[in-house]
């Protein structure tokens, strides 16, 4: 357990963690955050939406954690579709936050790059602001929505630019995006902190393989993660097109999991490309069986194309192959290559038939499919593991911090301004 290096002699801190995208704990970035401060004395509460299958209460307290949820209804009918969701969710935020009361550190997940409104409202009563920056907002909407630098993208770019002057300190998933804090955002160096996401080894662990879940080929292929339009799984489909038809192989399954705003339109494009037979598609399923399809495949897919988002993100399926020992076929990408190093093999980007080469080439060569895999999972256990990352978390809480002290009894935690010198 760590020690509250946070907050001094004091052990009664209190923290709330803001979220719009995902639910928690199914976020596990986010709830490996909320348990790392947890175990380091604080008090934490997170505001997020409701699940649909899963997280469905609006209130639950786990292993220590007090959630609050809001109904949400994602977006749909374009950019009215998201100013209905964003303005449901922020209205949803500051009920909730009014709720919880005080609290000394308010730390916003992004996107959308919103969050910095309710926080604003929350650093006027002495709050400090910890921006968790988890996406780099217009290079998602530039590779997402294919508009180009239109009116809508210099507004994302603008609400990016106030979030970052508002926050305290600001927390980057890798050194790409730590970059872009410092040179766009404007942020001092010293005010931004590297928090990788990082697997939970105490709880996703390999498991013996279980040969049936190939359905009788010799190889399984494993996609995982979100199928939104900026995945690659379309790229994927079509790379294994071309591994049956111009390279003769049939002698594989390939498992899809997870879901997402595509999910259907990519069953569609299986079974337009003759696929249905050896592509399987899950949909979202618990990590048990999550960890069976991984531990079982001979190669894991992360056909991610080369786009500005992408370029510069850390990829979480990526980090979980490698904790599972699975070699990695994926695009070029700068980061792709930070993360999985020699744990993954590289098809120049967006090149679908080399993609397919490679796979072939590893399905052969059992030998350098371990070597990956022990790479991997070297990787995993040191210079990418989370304890890394707790330490950079909470020394990040220290700086946010540094410049509070308590007010006499009765009283709410306040700014203590440095003397100018």
């Amino acid at each position: 357990m760590l020690g509250n290096t946070t907050s001094g002699d004091r052990s009664d801190r209190r923290a709330l963690i803001l979220v719009e995208n995902l639910s928690v704990p199914f976020d596990r970035r986010v709830w490996q955050e909320c348990t790392t401060l947890r175990d380091a004395g604080w008090e934490v509460h997170v505001i997020c939406p409701r699940g649909t299958k899963r997280d469905t209460e609006a209130e639950a307290e786990i292993d220590g954690v007090r959630i609050h949820r809001y109904p949400l209804r994602a977006a749909t009918g374009g950019p009215a579709g998201y100013l209905r969701e964003y303005g449901s969710a922020l209205w949803h935020t500051v009920r909730l936050a009014r709720r919880i009361g005080p609290v000394d550190v308010v730390h916003a997940c992004n996107p959308p790059d919103l969050l910095f409104l309710p926080a604003l409202w929350l650093k006027r009563r002495g709050t400090r602001f910890v921006f968790d920056q988890h996406d780099l907002v217009p290079e998602l909407y530039l590779s997402r929505f294919g508009r180009g630098r239109d009116l809508l993208y210099r507004a994302v770019c603008a609400l990016e630019r106030l979030t970052y002057r508002s926050a305290d300190v600001v927390l980057a998933t890798n050194e790409s995006y730590r970059d872009v804090a410092v040179r766009r955002g404007g942020r001092r160096p010293e005010d931004v902190f590297v928090v990788r996401s990082a697997p939970d080894v105490d709880r996703f662990h390999p498991v013996p393989p279980e040969p049936e879940l190939k359905r009788g080929k010799p190889h399984l292929l494993c996609y995982l993660g979100v199928m939104g339009p900026q995945d690659g799984v379309d790229y994927a489909l079509r790379a294994l097109a071309r591994l049956r038809d111009a390279l003769g192989r049939t002698d594989w399954h390939a498992v899809f999991v997870g879901g997402g705003d595509t999910y259907d339109a990519m069953v569609e494009l299986s079974r337009q490309l003759g696929l249905s037979e050896q592509v399987q598609f899950t949909g979202r399923i618990p990590d048990a069986d999550l960890v069976r399809y991984l531990c079982t495949a001979d190669v894991c897919l992360s056909p991610d194309p080369h786009n500005p988002l992408n370029d510069l993100s850390t990829m979480n399926k990526v980090l979980e192959y490698m904790v599972m020992g699975r070699p990695i076929v994926s695009f070029d990408l700068r980061e792709a290559r930070v993360s999985a190093g020699d744990a993954a093999v590289y098809a120049p980007a967006d090149d679908e038939t080399e993609f397919a080469r490679l796979i072939a080439r590893l399905m052969d060569d059992p030998a350098e499919r371990a070597r990956m895999g022990k790479i991997g999972q070297e990787r995993i256990s040191g210079p990418l593991s989370w304890r890394n990352s707790q330490r950079s978390l909470l020394a990040a809480y220290a700086a946010a911090c540094r410049d509070r002290r308590p007010e006499p009894a009765g009283g709410t935690y306040r700014a203590r301004r440095r003397p100018h010198r």
